[in-house]
């Protein structure tokens, strides 16, 4: 289960529980501007029942790139037409497989991911073709899968807006006010307020009709 401490992956992890999996949480310290989803991350595992969970340090700012790892790049604050600078090259790519390893030490076949293609930034490695198409590979590129144990990507809030995912999760008993979407959270979690990821999550609540829990700085 690829846990970020964002808003999207608490609702996966709750979703998985609900359906009875075990969940083995996985965050990566990547070299990301907004560290403080890391702490998030901590709190929504214990909150949400994952019998296990990992940071992994894997520092994707050495190869720069984007705004959320690198300083120097400033963080958009007004919506722009394309694939904006905060799109971290290759990174769902690079997690899965590193979430696909550990799946085959643990003989587990259910990878969750909590990607979205409604209400989202435009990523491509969001997209359900992807999804599609890492599954296809984690069989090919696995002993597992290539002895028969299928792997299974899951990826359950594709098709949902963020009204709809957060009324599922509240549906679930997230706690929405220990997650940090934001890409510019200060280092207590609070939110700027200005970011895409902020004004998509803002109107989120707006949409689902529930008052909005997060701090603003």
């Amino acid at each position: 289960m690829l846990l970020s401490g964002g808003l999207d992956s608490a609702t996966v992890l709750a979703m998985a529980r609900g359906q009875g999996y075990a969940c083995h949480a996985l965050s990566f310290a990547y070299g990301q501007r907004h560290a403080a989803e890391l702490e998030a991350a901590k709190l929504l595992a214990r909150a949400l029942g994952a019998v296990e969970h990992k940071i992994l340090t894997l520092d994707l700012s050495a190869l720069g790139g984007s705004a959320l790892t690198d300083p120097a790049i400033p963080i958009p604050e007004q919506p722009a037409a394309g694939i904006p600078a905060t799109y971290v090259p290759a990174r769902n790519t690079v997690f899965l497989a590193v979430a696909l390893g550990w799946a085959e030490v643990l003989d587990a076949r259910n990878i969750f991911i909590g990607v979205n293609a409604v209400d989202y930034s435009g990523y491509p490695d969001c997209r359900p073709e992807f999804i599609a198409e890492f599954e296809r590979l984690a069989n090919l590129a696995t002993r597992a899968g290539v002895e028969g144990g299928a792997f299974h990507i899951h990826a359950p809030l594709m098709k949902l807006s963020k009204g709809d995912i957060i009324r599922s999760g509240v549906a679930l008993g997230v706690d929405y006010g220990l997650t940090v979407s934001c890409y510019q959270a200060d280092a207590q979690g609070r939110a700027c307020g200005r970011c895409d990821s902020c004004r998509l999550r803002r109107q989120g609540f707006v949409d689902a009709g529930i008052p909005d829990p997060t701090r603003y700085r």
